[in-house]
């Protein structure tokens, strides 16, 4: 078979399996069509696809068409998050700006301080701690893996949910955003990368004075030429936020967040979300999982497995809870947004494997880590649905802001 012929393959096992056991198996209420196409592209991987069928796997997936399959994923999600940072009313951040630190804060250091004493306790044990980490390394690692929130996972969540474009996703986005910026960050000083902790504050010094030239010019361009503009805009936030070690994401996201979404039209906006989730991003979803190679290990794991979720999910529940005592939230909402921050998904399994890659944690850890990321993700639907119902009838979740 020629290339050509072998990446269509591919693409017919990417766009195909995920939907069959998506629609045949009906999993939508606990694990909606974007939990499978994660867990299908794992599956698909090198360490159960490629372990039971060697031959098959390295034929299909092989190294050209992989990279082929990547590009087309990483397109897409810089897209995805690019227009879900149009969502994001930048006015409502600066005027929530103290609720929405005090959260995001919290969000992420109540499970980042569970995580490390998951990480601590794990550290009396041999297997969990990789070949090349110190003590502090690993458990701050650990800790970070518990603090996650999946921006991507989280929107598309958002979007099956309806509450995207209420007050409440905007809510989200903005604890969410914030949160992720903080997460690589940490990332940099867990691998001790000094340089990569200057690139990243000259990026944001660049991208701060990029915005203010960006915003004088979108206003006289003709709306056509908008586009355009936007799109070379959004590759030379995500090269620029991936240099400084920030992940493509986040430029991606910086990228939408200080455009206007009325500089556009409505109508194009959403024909785009859509197209993009229909096309590209269950490439990006299978792409991931394909670059996962994990170990399952013995009993141990899914025990390290339950502790990790009790951190993850218990640390982002609580750390909204107190956030919810201080702003005054209505009863409720707390809970609610505890529970939708809590989703890992892709950001887990891409963290997880720089801490894999760098030998931070070890196979076993990773697998523990994976393993929560999935159950975490599969709790937040069935969880947060009845609660979204109920709070229709009140009115909570048309409520703007703190």
């Amino acid at each position: 078979m020629s290339n050509s012929e072998i990446y269509l393959l591919a693409m017919l096992l990417i766009f195909s399996v995920p939907y069959l056991v998506w629609r045949l198996l009906r999993t939508d209420y606990f694990a909606p069509l974007v939990i499978v196409q994660i867990i299908m592209g794992i599956v698909m991987g090198p360490s159960l696809l490629g372990a039971v069928f060697p031959a098959y796997h390295q034929f299909v997936f092989n190294p050209a068409v992989v990279q082929s399959i990547n590009g087309v994923g990483m397109w897409g999600v810089m897209l995805f998050v690019m227009l879900a940072g149009l969502e994001l009313d930048l006015k409502k951040v600066w005027q929530y700006r103290k609720e929405s630190a005090t959260t995001a804060g919290l969000s992420l250091g109540v499970p980042l301080l569970f995580g490390c004493g998951a990480g601590l306790l794990l550290l009396g044990y041999g297997g969990w701690i990789g070949p090349k980490a110190r003590d502090w390394q690993f458990t701050l690692g650990v800790g970070m893996a518990c603090a996650v929130t999946a921006l991507p996972v989280l929107v598309m969540l958002m979007e099956k949910l309806q509450i995207l474009r209420q007050p409440m996703g905007q809510r989200l986005l903005r604890y969410a955003s914030l949160d992720d910026v903080a997460i690589w960050g940490v990332l940099a000083l867990i691998l001790l990368d000094w340089e990569r902790v200057g690139r990243q504050a000259g990026f944001l010094l660049a991208f701060g004075v990029a915005t203010f030239l960006l915003r004088r010019a979108m206003v006289r361009l003709p709306a056509g030429d908008r586009w355009y503009v936007a799109l070379i805009w959004l590759i030379a936030c995500g090269l620029g936020a991936d240099w400084a070690g920030l992940h493509f994401m986040v430029g991606a996201f910086l990228a939408g967040v200080v455009m206007d979404a009325d500089w556009f039209e409505q109508k194009l906006l959403d024909m785009l979300f859509k197209n993009v989730l229909l096309v590209l991003m269950p490439v990006y979803f299978i792409s991931t999982g394909l670059r996962t190679r994990w170990n399952m290990g013995g009993t141990a794991v899914f025990f390290v497995t339950g502790l990790l979720l009790f951190a993850s999910v218990g640390g982002k529940l609580i750390g909204a809870q107190i956030a919810g005592r201080l702003l005054k939230w209505q009863a409720g909402e707390a809970s609610t947004i505890g529970w939708l921050l809590q989703t890992k998904g892709l950001v887990e399994i891409v963290f997880a494997n720089i801490l894999l890659d760098k030998g931070i944690i070890t196979g076993e850890t990773f697998t523990a880590l994976m393993l929560m990321a999935a159950t975490s993700t599969m709790l937040t639907v069935p969880i947060v649905h009845p609660r979204l119902h109920r709070a229709a009838q009140t009115g909570l979740v048309q409520q703007a802001g703190s």
